[in-house]
C-alpha cells in the first residue's frame, strides 16, 4: 500500500483501470466494454484462469482472431443498446427533477429583482447586496428566459435565465 500522498502516481493505473472497469448507472454497461467490446480480464483471473480465459487460451491463432473480429462487430449493437439506455435514464432523471420544480411564470411589465452572482463585477463584497433592481420584464421567451430593462428604460444586454430573478413586491 502507498504511504503518503508524494506516490499518488503508482495507483493512477489503478485507479483508472477501476474506473473504466465498473458499471456506469446512466449507461448500464463499462466504457471498457463499448470501447473494444469484450469485459476487461482483471490480472488476477490470468494468473487463475477463468472459464474465459481457458477458452480463449484452447483455441488456435486462427480461431481467435475470428471470434475476436465477431465480437468487435457486436460493439455497434452495444452501443446502440447502451444508446436507447441512456435515453431511458435521462427520462427518468427529468421525470423526477420535474416532479420537484415549482414553474415560475412572468409577465411583460412585471418588476423582478436579479441575482448578483460572485463572478459578476457588481460583486462588493461579503456584506453586499445579493439582489440588485428592480427592472422591468420586456419580454419572455420559451423555458423561462426574460428581457429586462431598468427602471430608467435602459435594456439589459442578454436574456436573463428565470431561475435568477424573483419578483419584486412594491
Amino acid at each position: 500500500m502507498v504511504e503518503g500522498s508524494r506516490q499518488w502516481h503508482e495507483k493512477l493505473l489503478f485507479a483508472l483501470l477501476g474506473y473504466c472497469t465498473t458499471v456506469r448507472t446512466s449507461i448500464g454497461a463499462t466504457p471498457y466494454l463499448l470501447v473494444y467490446g469484450t469485459e476487461a480480464a482483471i490480472l488476477i483471473k490470468v494468473k487463475i484462469p477463468s472459464l474465459r480465459i481457458v477458452a480463449e487460451a484452447e483455441i488456435d491463432d486462427e480461431e481467435w482472431v475470428k471470434t475476436r473480429l465477431e465480437q468487435l462487430s457486436l460493439i455497434d449493437e452495444k452501443r446502440l443498446a447502451t444508446m436507447c439506455h441512456v435515453q431511458l435514464y435521462q427520462q427518468i432523471m427529468a421525470r423526477a427533477y420535474n416532479k420537484k420544480v415549482r414553474p415560475r411564470k412572468f409577465e411583460v411589465g412585471q418588476l423582478i429583482l436579479k441575482r448578483i452572482f460572485p463572478h459578476q463585477v457588481e460583486t462588493k463584497g461579503k456584506f453586499a447586496p445579493n439582489w440588485q433592481g428592480p427592472f422591468v420584464v420586456t419580454s419572455v421567451l420559451s423555458n423561462g428566459a426574460l428581457y429586462l430593462t431598468d427602471v430608467g428604460g435602459r435594456c439589459v444586454e442578454m436574456a436573463i435565465n428565470s431561475d435568477a430573478v424573483k419578483r419584486y413586491y412594491v
